[in-house]
């Protein structure tokens, strides 16, 4: 038996039976297309003759008697020195590629006179996934094997042991770079014999978090250096594209690629899925789909606006979210006995919908619960216990629960809404059938251009290669605070600049012109100030201060914020939610990143309007389309101010729109747009006085539809539209990283413009609101209140544009 194999016999489940079950009383409609994944055999390889007798007795012992093809492949390179990365699905059973040589070397090493002759580092995403591993370790028995876990939930008397004595340590990204980087040489004779670093889960790594990580990545090469160590780098992944790229980006060192799975999988039954619009009285509308009701979906209100024609007039309708239809599913595949994880995008969304599932019959109590970040450990292991022996049958979960945590046996997987990433979609959906039986997935489609665009061409999902994934190592922004930590750990030398890159240097003459670093006469860049260099880095946000919300009354920190957000957010005026109870904000102070709040339900919500504007700063690349049509690359500097804010009712009626005093923000990133004339857009049926509601509409649906073409979520970009710009003097359509220096996004969409905005224009044709609505041109984030917008010129736009693309395409096949 092969390592991913359940002891356990299958059980029947027919996903065929529980679609039709899902379907039943007239909802037939709402499934929009099942694709059957068919079986894939076992490939498997004998056991390495180098591999430690504990280890092979260990896992033989537990049934594993021959491995699969990919495992032994990615062991014999890793054993070798050579820097691997083991891209296969999900419960392919990556670990035992990094798992074989990492504790054979360490078992070998319990013999040196220090007894630690060798060492690993298992870096995890998330903490839950770091003890999860240690468990499993545990579990081996394997004499001699020191592991432990080192994150912030480790007590101050045990990480001195961790420090003197393990051998194989699990960490996460900010432990390495808050404490054990920037303290090595506490961790001196641990770094000494380290000879593999293990990155798990590392297409998690991507945009800004992927270049922070490449950038501590770096620096801990540079650290083991100094110990005389070079270790070899192992990172597991789910399947991506050009997955030997992306670990070289993250690590600065060439990797090779295992790809082929030779694992076994079972037949996946895969249903995309669309919620249907409500009436008035909240029932579904017959036919149920917005490409079939000529009505317009007002965004973020809940709420329609009758279409200028008068069909339907004085209905009001509303798509059912993601969330309500997710937990109705989830609720019916629980009656039937189906075990099933729905996957949703945030914290609240997860109690939203495991108390919406609970809420909808008696009995359910005890067998649907939630699975977030935030919960405590114990909480966290004992929902995943209770999940292995089926007395939960339905779980409501972030992707928490995605990140390789040993959940065996489930039937069946909701995935509510886009995850984010193709390569998230197949690791929510690979958790059904883990143990070789088969299984559902169901995609339910949020009201969104990119979901409504999936679930009406399923050939993007199902036919089309796994995008890239996006990581900038050499983004300033990113990689000079990371030479400040580098230079307070080590003195930083030119030398450094093959760790670093090629813009070492100028970032380094820019540090010290600022006081940062200051460069002794031997050569060297030391850290000048007095305060610690790492506390100005922060690998999972933006950098900027945070601002915090407390209670005025008590003086309790509700929560925090990023400081551009908190303009839209946590404004003077604003109705802030927190655990589902409204605060109003009495005033925010900015200086003192602090904004106060007094609990209580004004009776109405809050929407931030603002206005922005960008200059084009450079142009790093283009492509002219003609004399009247230019697609560019290069930086930008996005201005953007919230300048007031909207009182609105739960009916969605506007009772004022109040005025803010807020200072403008300023975001320099790389942004990809394209120019137009008037005279072709004249030309393609788009006149001076709609160009304004065309290139915002068409921005729009650009945003959300980036994704299909890079690993980006919507909120990771964003655009501005302008009919006149005074860099260009032509009307022109900007889609920009949100994130400073870039984060390698809009590149992709510089780069893959045709089918991304191809596919844009499919999603605006493919709905048949006439003005525009969530599912094609409206955004939750729009800062003009989606005003104006001009659903049909942004189509001809697109049109015309797509058509020059696919011309100026055939001209230089």
């Amino acid at each position: 038996m092969s390592s991913s194999t359940a002891s356990a016999p299958p059980r029947g489940f027919d996903p065929r039976t529980s679609l039709d079950h899902l379907t039943r009383g007239g909802r037939s409609d709402r499934l929009r297309h099942v694709e059957v994944i068919p079986e894939r055999r076992a490939r498997t390889a004998d056991w390495p003759a180098w591999v430690h007798p504990a280890v092979a007795g260990a896992y033989q012992g537990a049934g594993v008697d021959r491995l699969w093809s990919h495992q032994v492949a990615a062991a014999e390179h890793a054993r070798v020195g050579e820097h691997t990365v083991l891209a296969t699905g999900t419960a392919s059973g990556k670990s035992l590629g990094y798992l074989l040589p990492a504790l054979t070397a360490v078992l070998d090493g319990t013999q040196a006179p220090s007894g630690r002759g060798a060492t690993t580092l298992y870096l995890s995403p998330t903490k839950a996934l770091a003890a999860d591993q240690l468990a499993r370790l545990t579990a081996l028995g394997l004499p001699g094997l020191r592991a432990a876990t080192y994150d912030g939930d480790t007590p101050a008397d045990e990480r001195r042991w961790i420090r003197e004595h393990a051998a194989y340590v699990l960490t996460n990204p900010d432990l390495l770079h808050h404490s054990l980087l920037p303290r090595h040489e506490r961790w001196a004779p641990f770094l000494r014999a380290l000879r593999y670093v293990v990155v798990d889960e590392c297409h998690i790594y991507r945009g800004v978090f992927g270049a922070h990580l490449s950038a501590v990545l770096r620096r801990l090469r540079r650290v083991a250096s100094r110990y005389g160590a070079s270790p070899t780098f192992v990172l597991a992944s789910a399947t991506v594209a050009d997955p030997a790229e992306h670990a070289a980006r993250l690590t600065g060192l060439p990797c090779v690629a295992v790809t082929e799975d030779g694992s076994p999988r079972a037949p996946m039954s895969f249903a995309l899925w669309e919620p249907p619009l409500l009436d008035e009285h909240g029932d579904a509308v017959p036919g149920g789909q917005a490409r079939a009701v000529p009505l317009d979906v007002q965004a973020g209100a809940g709420a329609g606006t009758v279409d200028p024609e008068g069909v339907g007039r004085g209905a009001t309708v509303a798509r059912r979210s993601a969330l309500s239809e997710s937990a109705d599913l989830l609720a019916r595949l629980v009656d039937d006995g189906t075990q099933t994880v729905a996957f949703a995008r945030s914290r609240k969304g997860v109690e939203v919908l495991a108390e919406a599932t609970r809420s909808m019959r008696r009995g359910r109590e005890g067998r649907v619960a939630a699975y977030r970040g935030g919960y405590l450990p114990e909480e966290r292991r004992e929902l995943e216990r209770a999940l292995r022996d089926r007395r939960i049958m339905g779980l409501a979960a972030t992707n928490a629960l995605e990140l390789g945590i040993d959940v065996t046996g489930l039937d069946a997987v909701l995935l509510c809404g886009w995850p984010g990433t193709f390569a998230s979609l197949w690791q929510q959906a690979g958790r059904a059938g883990r143990s070789g039986r088969e299984a559902l997935a169901v995609y339910v489609a949020d009201d969104d251009p990119l979901d409504t665009y999936l679930v009406t061409h399923p050939e993007a999902i199902f036919e089309r290669p796994l995008e890239a994934t996006v990581v900038d190592p050499d983004n300033p922004y990113v990689l000079a605070p990371h030479l400040a930590a580098a230079a307070a750990e080590l003195p930083l030398t030119l030398d450094d600049t093959e760790t670093f890159g090629p813009t070492m240097p100028t970032l380094l003459d820019t540090l010290t012109r600022r006081g940062v670093l200051r460069r002794r006469p031997n050569g060297g860049w030391y850290w000048a100030r007095p305060d610690r260099a790492h506390d100005h880095v922060s690998l999972r946000g933006s950098g900027e201060p945070v601002v915090s919300i407390v209670e005025r009354r008590s003086g309790a920190v509700l929560g925090t914020v990023d400081h551009t957000a908190a303009h839209r957010q946590v404004h003077t005026g604003a109705v802030y939610l927190h655990q589902g109870r409204p605060h109003v904000v009495t005033d925010l102070d900015l200086d003192q990143s602090c904004a106060l709040v007094v609990q209580g339900d004004p009776g109405w919500t809050t929407t931030a309007r603002s206005d922005s504007a960008f200059d084009l700063l450079s142009e790093d690349r283009h492509v002219d389309l003609g004399a009247e049509l230019r697609l560019c690359f290069g930086s930008v500097a996005v201005r953007s101010r919230v300048t007031s804010f909207l009182r609105r009712l739960p009916s969605g009626e506007v009772l004022g729109e109040h005025p803010l005093d807020l200072p403008e923000a300023v975001l320099r990133t790389r942004g990809v747009w394209w120019t137009m004339t008037e005279e072709w857009l004249a030309a393609r049926g788009v006149d001076p006085e709609t160009i304004p509601g065309a290139t915002h509409a068409a921005e729009h649906a650009a945003i959300g539809m980036l994704p299909l073409v890079a690993t980006a979520d919507r909120w990771d970009v964003g655009g501005v539209s302008t009919a006149l710009h005074p860099d260009t003097g032509l009307p022109t359509i900007l889609v920009y990283d949100g994130h400073p220096g870039g984060a390698g996004f809009a590149e992709r969409g510089y780069d893959r413009a045709e089918a991304w905005l191809a596919a844009t224009l499919d999603a605006i044709s493919a709905c048949a609101c006439t003005a525009g609505c969530p599912s094609c041109v409206q955004s939750p984030k729009c800062g003009n209140g989606n005003e104006p917008l001009d659903k049909d010129g942004a189509r001809r736009l697109l049109s015309g544009v797509v058509t020059t693309l696919r011309e100026h395409r055939a001209s230089i096949d």
